[in-house]
């Protein structure tokens, strides 16, 4: 297959766009990376009881990075125990506006600390620094800002009920986007009152444990935010702790059905953002122009690396053949690479294991019959790499169209009718996001309607607020993130 693959790429151009590109690369110098990191549990960094220790990596270098500690059974209970100390003894006695003050501290300092953040965040996750520089940190120190102002207003937030806080807060955050899951999580979680248990993804743990010294430096009470580190087992007993009373999961869907198997009947709040499957919606009277701009940042600056990334694209017949010759020559000019290089559009593969999955995804693609097409570009030869690849004669029944790929692969297909566009993009077993181009105003507003998708972008995708809620349907979860919708998910409205 790979074999395959070869031929259809053309060799890599020397120059992009016409212009030849001198490597500019983001200076690491002022990030102090530590050479092993413990866990924050009741304000303090400590050993972890289980002695388990792994390490993180670079993915775009495979150079290890760190060692970080490995969370037990024992040292989820310190941190249960811990937030459930701050909880009781002071953050829920506190007042909304000291509340308030503490979130206004961590979004400043995340301001005046915004490049080491970008930087750190590049070097573990592998995204391009300029996607980690011009949204990760930006958005993330935003949520911290907007939820600040509604921690004194929760009353008005939501009048004619008693908003109180549920407690202690499990929160579990994908490899995606690790600071500004994080961010999205905490926020509202403090403001409304509660304390908070966060684990990060065992392959992207560092910004997390960046900002754990940022929540120090904000002087947090103790134990208001604890932070273990650790794979799955470590997220298990989390979300299985009996002294949780809230869980917020953004991760896979498999996972997120086992954690509502093991929260079933227990009487706990529960919000699962899940896996996607978006679709990216083109009639014949978009601006196709744009619409290529906006399907190449929905599905190949970002690696696929989000749930949301519009991994479909459905196109009206009488344009497909030339958006599809369009799309193809704007690949042609992404610059795969150093994700540190500020020219780079498109970075490294998270991890060996997603790899892994995204060619065995494309693979299937090709045996089912679909025809690839990929990017003409040259790979660093150490990483984890994958050429930005486009699949045409594609059927709704191939897995390429169904399953999550999470990787820089896109799927086309294409539609006559606004119906059959709606009921192709909702014929899969997810439902998070999707995005419409068309020049009438009407047709954006009844596809809107009718598709199974929490959020509907209109002549644009991926564009986040922390005003706006995010969530989704059917296999995507349940819950919204964001604004007063997702605020309500960490109050006791009865």
């Amino acid at each position: 297959m790979a074999e395959q693959l070869e031929r259809r790429t053309e060799r890599a151009p020397a120059r992009f766009g016409g212009l030849d590109y001198a490597p500019a690369p983001e200076a690491t110098d002022h990030v102090q990376l530590r050479a092993d990191h413990g866990l924050l549990i009741g304000g303090r960094w400590v050993e972890p009881a289980s002695e388990r220790r792994f390490k993180t990596i670079s993915p775009a270098t495979e150079e290890v990075l760190a060692e970080v500690a490995e969370a037990g059974e024992e040292d989820v209970d310190a941190a249960v125990k811990a937030a459930r100390a701050a909880y009781t003894k002071v953050w829920s006695r506190m007042s909304g506006a000291e509340r308030a003050k503490y979130l206004y501290r961590i979004a400043r300092i995340l301001q005046e600390r915004a490049r080491e953040f970008a930087v750190l965040e590049t070097m573990n996750g592998g995204k391009p620094i300029k996607e980690s520089r011009d949204v990760d940190v930006p958005l993330a120190a935003a949520h911290f800002f907007y939820h600040a102002g509604w921690a004194d207003k929760l009353d008005y937030a939501f009048p004619g009920r008693r908003p109180a806080p549920l407690g202690v807060a499990a929160q579990v955050i994908p490899w995606n986007f690790p600071l500004l899951m994080a961010a999205w999580k905490l926020a509202p979680a403090l403001a409304a009152g509660n304390t908070v248990v966060l684990k990060p993804a065992e392959t992207t743990p560092l910004t997390a444990l960046r900002l754990g010294e940022v929540i120090q430096e904000a002087e947090l009470p103790e134990g208001v935010v604890n932070i273990l580190t650790g794979a799955g087992a470590t997220g298990a007993a989390l979300v299985g702790h009996p002294g949780v009373d809230k869980v917020a999961f953004t991760g896979s869907t498999e996972v997120g059905k086992a954690i509502q198997r093991t929260l079933a009947g227990s009487g706990r709040k529960l919000t699962l953002e899940l896996g996607g499957k978006a679709a990216n919606i083109v009639f014949e009277d978009a601006p196709l122009d744009q619409a290529v701009e906006g399907i190449v940042n929905g599905i190949y600056f970002n690696q696929g690396h989000v749930c949301c990334a519009g991994s479909r694209l459905l196109v009206q017949e009488s344009i497909a053949e030339p958006l599809v010759d369009k799309l193809k020559r704007r690949m042609a000019t992404l610059r795969v690479g150093d994700p540190l290089d500020k020219n780079t559009d498109v970075g490294a593969i998270n991890s060996r294991a997603q790899l892994d999955k995204i060619t065995e995804l494309v693979a299937s693609g090709e045996a089912d019959g679909a025809q690839a097409w990929q990017a003409p570009c040259e790979l660093p030869a150490r990483g984890f790499w994958f050429r930005p690849t486009v699949f045409t004669h594609v059927a709704q029944s191939y897995r390429i169209a169904q399953e999550e790929i999470f990787g820089p692969v896109l799927s086309v297909l294409t539609f006559r009718t606004p119906d059959e566009a709606v009921e192709k993009a909702n014929n899969t077993p997810y439902g998070l996001s999707a995005g419409v181009w068309t020049d009438k105003g009407s047709r954006i507003l009844d596809l809107a309607s009718r598709m199974q998708a929490g959020v509907v972008w209109a002549n644009t995708f991926n564009r986040f607020d922390p005003t706006s809620p995010f969530g989704g349907y059917k296999e995507s979860g349940f819950g919204r993130e964001g604004g007063r919708h997702g605020l309500a998910a960490y109050l006791d409205l009865s």
